[in-house]
């Protein structure tokens, strides 16, 4: 049985490098790339130049979009130019290649805003103040209002809605995928990461589970996170919808370190 082939976007990036790593035996992966990708297959462009990244898309049956403006998160213009612009073109270009998944990567970001409501537990989880938070405590899901903390956050909320308009009006999957903190650490970097922290070998077996979900999946949203003490999104869904099985965890680590 031939490999599926797989266009990443913005593959020279953390997750992108290690999903090659990971699964570049069991896909046929190629590159839309600003910079020059080794080992596979690279188109060189930029993704807001909706002309430019066409031919990356012709042949493929799925794409995984990881490219977006990810340094400068509060900045509106580089945001909407790559983030959205980016988004729209690779929905639009994916489209007119009939391919038939994208897995878009969005992020928690999109709910990081509820942490500035301290009438809810979610930032003194994220500043560490355990003490003040009663155990259980509500988890989130990806059914409840986004309240995105950034520029970035908003950016990827558009991505989301907009796969949402394609799966509905083309014959095209799009399951999208909130990423937790991933970090080439493999470990927490702050302390605000223990609640979002997700192990990179949970990401890629998310970047899996999507990739190989039946095409009768039209539309989906799952939050990403690993096994972590002070986690506040629900991670249910991904489990029950697509056999995800996270492992990792961030109560590996001691949260007094990094105070």
């Amino acid at each position: 049985m031939s490999k599926q082939k797989v266009l990443i976007t913005g593959a020279s990036g953390l997750i992108g490098r290690l999903t090659l790593a990971a699964l570049g035996d069991k896909y046929d992966f190629s590159a839309l790339n600003r910079s020059a990708v080794t080992g596979i297959p690279c188109l060189q462009a930029d993704i807001a130049d909706a002309g430019a990244i066409k031919p990356a898309f012709e042949g493929m049956d799925m794409v995984l979009h990881l490219a977006a403006e990810t340094k400068a998160t509060q900045d509106w213009d580089k945001t909407m130019a790559t983030t959205v612009t980016g988004a729209l073109n690779v929905y639009r270009a994916a489209a007119d290649a009939r391919v038939k998944r994208v897995v878009f990567m969005s992020t928690g970001s999109t709910m990081c805003g509820h942490e500035w409501n301290d009438e809810l537990p979610y930032g003194k989880l994220a500043r560490g103040e355990y003490d003040q938070v009663q155990a259980p405590w509500p988890l989130l899901t990806h059914r409840d209002p986004p309240r995105p903390d950034s520029p970035y956050g908003v950016g990827k909320l558009f991505g989301e809605a907009a796969g949402r308009w394609f799966a509905d009006n083309y014959d095209m999957s799009v399951l999208c995928i909130r990423l937790g903190a991933v970090l080439d650490t493999d470990q927490p970097r702050l302390l605000r990461h223990f609640p979002g922290f997700l192990a990179q070998a949970d990401a890629i077996q998310m970047i899996d589970k999507c990739l190989s979900a039946p095409m009768s999946l039209r539309y989906d949203i799952f939050d990403t996170i690993s096994n972590n003490r002070y986690r506040w999104r629900d991670t249910q869904h991904a489990r029950d919808v697509l056999g995800w099985a996270p492992t990792g965890t961030a109560d590996r680590f001691n949260p007094d370190d990094y105070r």
